[in-house]
């Protein structure tokens, strides 16, 4: 399987940057998520690798072969890349059969009618669509149809699989059945996957890596774990995470120790950041991060807070908080009803809060966080 090297490319529309100054490696056999909000430049870096859009500047390679180079002069065309382009609307044949719409790059290849039939059926039966196969696209439901784009896109065995907001027109029941159908296709394809989406829940759940673009800009490249647990800026916390992060502004003050005390209206908090410790001045403005799972409410222990909403959706309970003068978010396990203005508990858990520096959005450390 090839690994894609993305090397200091670029795209401009006009005086408009859409991708800027991008380096990106995508391993072999990896299920990469470009991730961000539209506009982020994520469909354009996805259209530069496989070849329908041309970067303005940089290099692009493909199992060690320069598809693309500026200085060069290189630009290989998307048909000679060796990769398959899902698209969000199908753009399957309407006038052709299901098994016709898969074996039709298999005709302009020129393969022999036995082979083709036999490929045609593994693929059949490897997306679950093998009693769909004498029908047409518009007697087939949403999901039906996207599993023969997927079948159709797979037929050439291309190394690498381009996927552009496939699930985007699916309701949610079938969105979630065709992630797993998509997790369990790379397994047994051992492909590369690069698949583009503005959902942050389609990134945590599919991908190996997730690359979260702002404004043509990488903010994180990293499996999808460390991205939720160790953002690298207040925008990426804040963009990856359902409930979102709670955000608490504070003044960092008695730096000089080991902890460090956090003064903020109404309430004062120490952070105990993990490993070697974090060097501050006294009076930096800062910004608390702090996962709503992290914040555990009960009947003893820790500060008092009441409640402002709670919304049960049966699996769990998503809490809203008035903590002096902030609204903070908790979610709770299981169905659980609160009474609005019930006086509660608030402890904060675990050592997975985040401090970033207010300014620059950076984070500056994870540690635990206390109530004074």
């Amino acid at each position: 399987m090839p690994e894609i090297v993305l090397n200091k490319v670029s795209k401009y529309f006009g005086k408009f940057t859409a991708v800027d100054n991008l380096d990106l490696v995508i391993a072999d056999g990896g299920f990469v998520t470009l991730l961000g909000p539209s506009g982020c430049g994520k469909t354009t870096t996805l259209r530069m690798i496989a070849g329908l859009e041309t970067p303005t500047e940089g290099e692009i390679f493909i199992n060690g072969k320069p598809v693309f180079s500026s200085s060069k002069g290189i630009d290989v065309a998307p048909n000679k890349r060796d990769v398959g382009f899902l698209f969000q609307n199908y753009a399957l044949w309407p006038h052709m059969t299901v098994e016709q719409n898969i074996s039709f790059g298999l005709e302009n290849l020129k393969w022999d009618k036995g082979r083709i039939k036999t490929r045609v059926n593994e693929l059949l039966v490897m997306l679950k669509i093998e009693q769909f196969g004498k029908r047409y696209p518009s007697e087939l439901s949403g999901g039906q149809q996207q599993r023969v784009a997927i079948a159709r896109t797979l037929a050439t065995g291309p190394k690498v699989l381009f996927m552009d907001e496939p699930l985007s027109n699916l309701d949610a029941k079938l969105r979630t059945e065709m992630r797993s159908e998509l997790k369990r296709l790379h397994a047994e394809t051992d492909s590369t996957f690069v698949y583009v989406t503005h959902d942050q829940l389609e990134a945590m759940t599919l991908s190996t890596r997730t690359c979260l673009m702002k404004e043509g800009i990488v903010q994180q490249y990293a499996p999808p774990l460390e991205v939720y647990n160790q953002p690298a800026n207040i925008f990426v916390a804040d963009f990856v995470g359902s409930p979102t992060m709670n955000f608490i502004e504070a003044k960092a003050v008695n730096t000089g120790g080991r902890k460090i005390d956090l003064k903020l209206s109404g309430a004062g908090l120490e952070f105990t950041p993990r490993g070697e410790g974090i060097t501050l001045k006294d009076g930096t403005a800062v910004t608390v991060g702090i996962r709503p799972e992290h914040i555990r409410l009960g009947e003893e222990g820790g500060a008092k807070a009441k409640i402002y909403a709670a919304l049960p959706s049966g699996m769990e309970t998503i809490v809203r908080i008035r903590f002096g003068e902030l609204i903070l978010t908790s979610v709770v396990f299981g169905a659980i009803d609160y009474k609005t203005d019930t006086e509660i508990n608030v402890d904060f858990t675990g050592d997975n809060c985040v401090l970033f520096d207010k300014e620059s959005g950076r984070n500056l450390g994870i540690g635990k966080i206390q109530v004074k």
